[in-house]
């Protein structure tokens, strides 16, 4: 049985081997500190969300650069911080602006294939009641599970449909999924 990663360091060792779980935990873990940093940046929620997701993706992209003798936290917020920055400079960048020119698939180490608790729980739902939970989401985050789960798109046909960088859609789709789990899981215990 394979013994479960304890230390902030052992997630990102094993993220650098691609282990999807540990993606996630990086995401649930440092989500909140980022989004706050930008929120107070941007006094925009939307504009906060979207350079947070951009960072992550641009985090995960580049997790093999990390260097262990920084703080992860540290790290991610700097690049958030240079994201934030970089659209400062293009006046007319918008959310639909692509993170990168060239999506080359053998970058992204994100592994879409093992099914987490989220889509665990998701999936035990009746789907009458799925959709009154998936309607409480923010639209974009309806907009892709309605592309990933009920039109059943890939990851590069969801990123042609938005026009965004395959990453990006992959950091929204385990965001929309951890909200939507919390949705369900704060249902239940009503």
């Amino acid at each position: 049985m394979e013994k479960e990663p304890t230390s902030l360091l052992e997630h990102i060792t094993l993220a650098k081997q691609g282990k999807q779980s540990s993606f996630n935990y990086l995401l649930d873990t440092f989500w909140n500190d980022v989004y706050n940093f930008q929120l107070k940046r941007t006094k925009n929620e939307y504009e906060a969300e979207d350079i947070t997701i951009q960072s992550f993706s641009r985090a995960f992209d580049k997790i093999d650069s990390f260097d262990e003798k920084y703080t992860f936290k540290t790290w991610i917020i700097q690049i958030s911080k240079n994201i934030h920055i970089d659209l400062l400079r293009k006046k007319n960048a918008s959310i639909r602006s692509k993170t990168t020119l060239v999506v080359d698939d053998t970058v992204y180490k994100i592994i879409d294939d093992t099914p987490t608790p989220e889509d665990k729980l998701i999936t035990e739902q009746n789907l009458a009641q799925l959709l009154r939970y998936i309607k409480q989401l923010k639209p974009h985050y309806q907009e892709i599970i309605n592309l990933r789960y009920f039109q059943e798109l890939s990851y590069k046909e969801i990123a042609e449909v938005l026009d965004e960088p395959m990453n990006n859609v992959k950091i929204k789709l385990l965001r929309a999924r951890k909200l939507l789990s919390e949705i369900i899981t704060n249902k239940k215990a009503n």
